[in-house]
Protein backbone atom coordinates (compact mmCIF):
# COMPACT_ATOMS: atom_id res chain seq x y z
CA UNK A 1 0.00 0.00 0.00
CA UNK A 2 1.07 3.48 -0.88
CA UNK A 3 -0.10 6.36 0.83
CA UNK A 4 -0.02 10.10 -1.18
CA UNK A 5 -0.47 13.26 0.46
CA UNK A 6 -1.67 16.38 -1.01
CA UNK A 7 -3.40 14.44 -3.85
CA UNK A 8 -4.44 17.72 -5.13
CA UNK A 9 -1.39 19.63 -5.56
CA UNK A 10 0.53 20.57 -8.30
CA UNK A 11 2.71 17.70 -7.74
CA UNK A 12 0.48 15.27 -5.63
CA UNK A 13 -1.83 14.63 -8.28
CA UNK A 14 0.63 14.11 -11.01
CA UNK A 15 2.20 11.32 -8.43
CA UNK A 16 -1.34 9.79 -7.96
CA UNK A 17 -1.92 9.59 -11.46
CA UNK A 18 1.29 7.67 -12.29
CA UNK A 19 1.42 5.56 -8.99
CA UNK A 20 -2.19 4.29 -10.51
CA UNK A 21 -1.05 3.95 -13.85
CA UNK A 22 1.45 1.54 -12.86
CA UNK A 23 -1.86 -0.43 -11.06
CA UNK A 24 0.07 0.27 -7.48
CA UNK A 25 -2.98 -0.28 -4.49
CA UNK A 26 -3.15 3.88 -3.41
CA UNK A 27 -4.48 5.20 0.31
CA UNK A 28 -4.77 9.40 -0.11
CA UNK A 29 -5.13 11.75 2.49
CA UNK A 30 -6.94 14.60 1.46
CA UNK A 31 -8.62 17.38 3.29
CA UNK A 32 -11.67 17.72 0.36
CA UNK A 33 -12.59 14.75 -1.20
CA UNK A 34 -14.78 16.39 -3.91
CA UNK A 35 -11.41 17.88 -5.08
CA UNK A 36 -9.92 14.18 -6.29
CA UNK A 37 -10.73 13.96 -10.17
CA UNK A 38 -14.01 11.98 -10.65
CA UNK A 39 -12.40 9.06 -12.32
CA UNK A 40 -9.79 8.27 -9.81
CA UNK A 41 -12.09 8.20 -6.50
CA UNK A 42 -13.12 4.63 -6.97
CA UNK A 43 -9.49 3.40 -7.32
CA UNK A 44 -8.25 5.04 -3.68
CA UNK A 45 -8.81 4.53 -0.55
CA UNK A 46 -9.85 8.08 0.61
CA UNK A 47 -8.65 9.25 4.56
CA UNK A 48 -10.50 12.60 5.00
CA UNK A 49 -8.47 15.50 6.93
CA UNK A 50 -5.16 16.58 7.38
CA UNK A 51 -1.90 14.71 7.51
CA UNK A 52 -0.54 17.47 10.39
CA UNK A 53 -3.36 15.44 12.45
CA UNK A 54 -2.31 12.84 14.51
CA UNK A 55 -5.36 10.80 14.03
CA UNK A 56 -5.25 11.10 10.24
CA UNK A 57 -2.04 10.01 9.96
CA UNK A 58 -2.74 6.80 12.63
CA UNK A 59 -5.14 5.74 10.14
CA UNK A 60 -3.78 6.62 6.91
CA UNK A 61 -0.45 4.94 7.68
CA UNK A 62 -1.58 1.36 9.10
CA UNK A 63 -0.71 -1.42 6.96
CA UNK A 64 1.41 1.21 4.65
CA UNK A 65 4.58 0.17 2.68
CA UNK A 66 5.72 3.27 1.17
CA UNK A 67 4.47 6.77 2.00
CA UNK A 68 5.19 9.83 -0.31
CA UNK A 69 5.35 13.13 1.87
CA UNK A 70 4.77 16.43 0.71
CA UNK A 71 4.03 19.89 3.17
CA UNK A 72 1.31 21.78 2.46
CA UNK A 73 1.93 25.67 1.84
CA UNK A 74 1.23 27.41 5.24
CA UNK A 75 1.34 31.21 4.93
CA UNK A 76 0.16 31.71 8.15
CA UNK A 77 2.05 30.05 10.41
CA UNK A 78 3.61 31.20 13.33
CA UNK A 79 6.96 30.06 12.50
CA UNK A 80 8.44 28.20 9.28
CA UNK A 81 9.60 25.62 11.89
CA UNK A 82 6.24 25.14 13.05
CA UNK A 83 5.15 24.74 9.04
CA UNK A 84 7.54 22.19 8.42
CA UNK A 85 8.94 20.49 11.85
CA UNK A 86 6.16 20.43 13.86
CA UNK A 87 3.77 19.66 10.96
CA UNK A 88 6.02 16.36 10.52
CA UNK A 89 5.77 15.30 14.30
CA UNK A 90 2.76 13.43 14.53
CA UNK A 91 3.83 11.86 10.51
CA UNK A 92 6.82 10.29 12.03
CA UNK A 93 5.09 8.90 15.37
CA UNK A 94 3.05 7.09 12.83
CA UNK A 95 5.97 5.70 10.94
CA UNK A 96 7.39 4.18 14.18
CA UNK A 97 3.79 2.93 14.99
CA UNK A 98 3.19 1.59 11.65
CA UNK A 99 5.90 0.37 10.94
CA UNK A 100 6.59 1.97 7.56
CA UNK A 101 9.26 0.70 5.35
CA UNK A 102 9.97 3.26 2.95
CA UNK A 103 9.31 7.44 2.78
CA UNK A 104 9.75 9.74 -0.16
CA UNK A 105 9.18 13.40 0.23
CA UNK A 106 9.86 16.73 -1.69
CA UNK A 107 12.56 18.36 0.20
CA UNK A 108 14.77 21.48 -1.04
CA UNK A 109 18.49 21.69 -1.88
CA UNK A 110 21.26 23.88 0.51
CA UNK A 111 22.46 20.61 2.95
CA UNK A 112 25.90 22.77 4.59
CA UNK A 113 25.22 26.25 3.16
CA UNK A 114 25.70 28.49 6.36
CA UNK A 115 23.19 30.56 7.65
CA UNK A 116 19.66 30.95 8.06
CA UNK A 117 17.69 29.69 4.71
CA UNK A 118 14.31 30.48 5.45
CA UNK A 119 11.67 27.96 4.40
CA UNK A 120 14.59 25.37 2.91
CA UNK A 121 16.37 25.55 6.95
CA UNK A 122 12.97 24.45 7.95
CA UNK A 123 12.63 21.93 5.37
CA UNK A 124 16.24 20.24 5.73
CA UNK A 125 15.59 20.32 9.44
CA UNK A 126 12.28 18.64 8.73
CA UNK A 127 14.30 15.49 6.39
CA UNK A 128 16.47 15.00 9.55
CA UNK A 129 13.85 14.61 11.99
CA UNK A 130 12.29 11.64 9.31
CA UNK A 131 15.70 10.59 9.13
CA UNK A 132 16.07 9.99 13.11
CA UNK A 133 12.95 8.01 13.34
CA UNK A 134 15.15 5.03 11.03
CA UNK A 135 12.45 4.83 8.26
CA UNK A 136 13.86 3.81 5.40
CA UNK A 137 14.31 7.70 3.53
CA UNK A 138 14.41 9.66 0.15
CA UNK A 139 14.63 13.30 0.07
CA UNK A 140 13.93 14.18 -3.41
CA UNK A 141 15.69 17.59 -3.39
CA UNK A 142 14.87 20.67 -6.03
CA UNK A 143 15.83 24.06 -6.75
CA UNK A 144 12.83 26.62 -7.34
CA UNK A 145 10.18 24.82 -9.62
CA UNK A 146 9.63 26.23 -13.69
CA UNK A 147 6.08 25.80 -13.14
CA UNK A 148 6.67 28.99 -10.00
CA UNK A 149 6.14 31.42 -13.19
CA UNK A 150 2.55 30.07 -13.45
CA UNK A 151 1.70 33.11 -11.06
CA UNK A 152 3.10 35.66 -12.73
CA UNK A 153 1.32 34.11 -16.29
CA UNK A 154 -0.85 37.29 -16.28
CA UNK A 155 2.12 40.06 -15.61
CA UNK A 156 4.12 38.38 -18.64
CA UNK A 157 1.00 38.72 -20.51
CA UNK A 158 -0.02 42.27 -19.70
CA UNK A 159 3.33 43.48 -18.78
CA UNK A 160 5.66 41.78 -20.61
CA UNK A 161 7.48 40.92 -17.18
CA UNK A 162 8.32 38.62 -14.11
CA UNK A 163 10.04 39.53 -10.70
CA UNK A 164 11.79 37.77 -7.90
CA UNK A 165 13.74 39.21 -4.94
CA UNK A 166 17.18 37.30 -6.66
CA UNK A 167 19.53 38.71 -8.90
CA UNK A 168 19.09 38.34 -12.52
CA UNK A 169 22.57 37.40 -13.99
CA UNK A 170 22.46 34.82 -10.78
CA UNK A 171 22.58 31.26 -12.78
CA UNK A 172 20.76 28.42 -10.59
CA UNK A 173 19.34 24.81 -11.66
CA UNK A 174 15.62 24.87 -11.84
CA UNK A 175 13.47 21.87 -12.46
CA UNK A 176 10.42 21.09 -13.73
CA UNK A 177 7.00 19.32 -12.12
CA UNK A 178 6.94 16.87 -14.09
CA UNK A 179 10.49 15.90 -13.45
CA UNK A 180 10.02 15.62 -10.08
CA UNK A 181 7.19 13.68 -10.36
CA UNK A 182 9.05 10.90 -12.16
CA UNK A 183 11.96 10.91 -9.60
CA UNK A 184 9.36 10.65 -7.09
CA UNK A 185 7.38 7.97 -8.70
CA UNK A 186 10.38 5.58 -9.65
CA UNK A 187 11.08 5.47 -5.67
CA UNK A 188 7.57 4.58 -4.28
CA UNK A 189 7.78 2.10 -6.98
CA UNK A 190 11.32 0.43 -6.23
CA UNK A 191 10.96 -1.85 -3.01
CA UNK A 192 14.73 -2.77 -2.71
CA UNK A 193 16.09 0.61 -1.93
CA UNK A 194 16.88 1.13 2.17
CA UNK A 195 18.79 3.34 4.08
CA UNK A 196 18.48 7.45 4.05
CA UNK A 197 19.32 9.73 0.90
CA UNK A 198 18.92 13.03 -0.60
CA UNK A 199 18.09 12.19 -4.42
CA UNK A 200 18.99 15.56 -6.05
CA UNK A 201 16.91 17.20 -9.41
CA UNK A 202 18.41 19.38 -11.07
CA UNK A 203 17.04 20.25 -14.70
CA UNK A 204 19.25 19.95 -17.45
CA UNK A 205 21.19 23.91 -17.55
CA UNK A 206 21.86 26.34 -14.85
CA UNK A 207 19.83 29.55 -16.08
CA UNK A 208 19.66 33.16 -14.51
CA UNK A 209 16.67 34.95 -14.80
CA UNK A 210 17.97 37.49 -17.60
CA UNK A 211 18.38 33.95 -19.21
CA UNK A 212 14.82 32.73 -19.14
CA UNK A 213 13.76 36.68 -19.99
CA UNK A 214 15.78 35.87 -23.32
CA UNK A 215 14.12 32.22 -23.70
CA UNK A 216 10.77 33.47 -23.06
CA UNK A 217 10.85 36.67 -25.50
CA UNK A 218 12.15 33.60 -28.29
CA UNK A 219 9.08 31.45 -26.99
CA UNK A 220 6.47 33.92 -26.54
CA UNK A 221 7.37 36.34 -29.65
CA UNK A 222 7.66 39.33 -27.95
CA UNK A 223 9.98 41.04 -25.64
CA UNK A 224 9.75 39.92 -21.76
CA UNK A 225 12.01 41.46 -19.35
CA UNK A 226 12.95 40.58 -15.77
CA UNK A 227 12.90 43.07 -12.92
CA UNK A 228 14.22 42.48 -9.34
CA UNK A 229 11.85 43.12 -6.68
CA UNK A 230 13.29 45.33 -3.79
CA UNK A 231 13.16 43.50 -0.41
CA UNK A 232 11.12 45.94 1.32
CA UNK A 233 8.73 45.59 -1.54
CA UNK A 234 8.87 41.31 -1.94
CA UNK A 235 7.84 41.50 2.20
CA UNK A 236 5.03 43.76 1.99
CA UNK A 237 3.44 42.26 -0.88
CA UNK A 238 3.18 38.89 1.07
CA UNK A 239 1.93 40.90 3.72
CA UNK A 240 -0.52 42.11 1.69
CA UNK A 241 -1.82 38.72 0.22
CA UNK A 242 -2.01 36.96 3.88
CA UNK A 243 1.71 36.04 5.09
CA UNK A 244 2.11 36.32 8.70
CA UNK A 245 5.16 38.24 9.28
CA UNK A 246 7.84 34.70 9.96
CA UNK A 247 6.59 33.47 6.93
CA UNK A 248 7.10 36.51 4.90
CA UNK A 249 10.26 36.80 6.40
CA UNK A 250 11.34 33.17 6.33
CA UNK A 251 10.60 33.52 2.17
CA UNK A 252 12.99 36.37 2.00
CA UNK A 253 15.94 34.59 3.77
CA UNK A 254 15.07 31.95 1.21
CA UNK A 255 15.57 33.96 -1.57
CA UNK A 256 18.53 35.50 -0.19
CA UNK A 257 20.55 32.54 0.35
CA UNK A 258 19.56 31.58 -3.27
CA UNK A 259 21.03 34.84 -3.95
CA UNK A 260 24.39 33.83 -2.62
CA UNK A 261 24.13 30.41 -3.82
CA UNK A 262 22.38 28.06 -1.82
CA UNK A 263 21.06 25.60 -4.97
CA UNK A 264 24.36 25.93 -6.34
CA UNK A 265 25.95 23.68 -3.49
CA UNK A 266 24.65 20.57 -4.96
CA UNK A 267 27.28 19.42 -7.50
CA UNK A 268 25.72 18.53 -11.16
CA UNK A 269 25.63 14.97 -12.16
CA UNK A 270 24.64 12.75 -14.97
CA UNK A 271 22.35 11.17 -12.58
CA UNK A 272 20.87 14.42 -11.31
CA UNK A 273 20.02 16.18 -14.32
CA UNK A 274 16.60 15.62 -15.47
CA UNK A 275 15.35 15.88 -19.16
CA UNK A 276 13.07 18.75 -18.86
CA UNK A 277 14.60 21.88 -20.49
CA UNK A 278 13.62 25.52 -19.41
CA UNK A 279 12.77 26.06 -23.31
CA UNK A 280 10.67 22.92 -23.74
CA UNK A 281 8.84 23.58 -20.78
CA UNK A 282 8.01 27.12 -22.14
CA UNK A 283 6.34 25.58 -25.26
CA UNK A 284 4.61 23.37 -23.42
CA UNK A 285 3.45 24.79 -20.36
CA UNK A 286 3.82 28.50 -20.06
CA UNK A 287 3.13 30.07 -23.60
CA UNK A 288 -0.50 28.24 -23.30
CA UNK A 289 -0.97 29.65 -19.88
CA UNK A 290 -0.15 32.68 -21.22
CA UNK A 291 -1.72 32.89 -24.65
CA UNK A 292 -4.54 30.48 -24.39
Amino acid sequence: MIVITTPTGNIGRQVLKTVLAAGAPVRVIVRDPSRLPADLRPQVEIVEGSHGDPAVVDRAFAGADAVFWLVPADKTAPTVRAAYVDFARPACEAFTRHGVRRVVSISALGRGFPGDAGHVTATLAMDDLITGTGVAYRAVTCPSFMDNLLRQAASIRDQGTFSSPTPGDRKVPTCAIRDITTVSTRLLLDSTWTGSASVPVLGPEDLSFDDMARILSEVLGKPIRFQRTPDEIFVSSLRKFGHSEAMAQALLAMASAKSRGLDNVEPRTAVATTPTSFRQWCQEVLRPAVLG
